[in-house]
């Protein structure tokens, strides 16, 4: 077997080979492997004897899962109704140029950064709301966003990374 998948191997053998358990199947390879490549899905359907498209319908359903490889560093903002009318949609564009993400980009070439719009984070009352590794910022602007990731990229620089 490829050494690529003996964490999903010894993941579903802790899960008891068990379909009814994909949800906690699927979070322990998210743990694993960062986020849920392809050919790893299509390996536990597989060895689940489900279909592929169970697999991947699951994890594209939960904003939980990521189906692609994500930053370092994870900032979402809101652009929810309250965010929304409040300016999360400058915030999110100041964001994009700062981490110069293309359209349809949501992680840095660098893989540094990843940017998740969010429908909520459940703080309307602090709209619009920007969070930076489990961080929550509220009422931010462009300027403070910007500022931010700035923060960050120093604290990276100063640790050597």
């Amino acid at each position: 077997m490829n050494d690529r998948f003996k964490p999903a191997m010894q993941i579903l053998k802790d899960h008891g080979y068990d379909s009814a358990k994909l949800i906690p199947i699927l979070q322990k390879v998210q743990d694993a492997y960062t986020y849920l490549p392809e050919d790893i899905m299509r390996f536990i359907a597989n060895e689940l004897e489900i279909s592929p498209a169970k697999v991947f319908g699951v994890a594209t359903f939960f904003a939980h899962f990521a189906t692609s490889p994500k930053g370092k560093h994870i900032i979402k903002v809101c652009n929810g109704t309250a965010c929304h009318v409040k300016g999360s949609a400058a915030v999110i564009n100041t964001v994009r140029e700062k981490l110069k993400l293309k359209d349809g980009q949501d992680t840095t070439e660098d893989a540094m950064f990843t940017l998740e719009c969010v429908s909520c984070l459940g703080a309307c009352g602090l709209a619009p709301v920007m969070v930076v590794d489990d961080v929550v910022h509220g009422q931010i602007t462009p300027a403070k966003a910007a500022e931010y990731i700035d923060e960050v990229v120093k604290a990276e620089a100063a640790h050597g990374n």
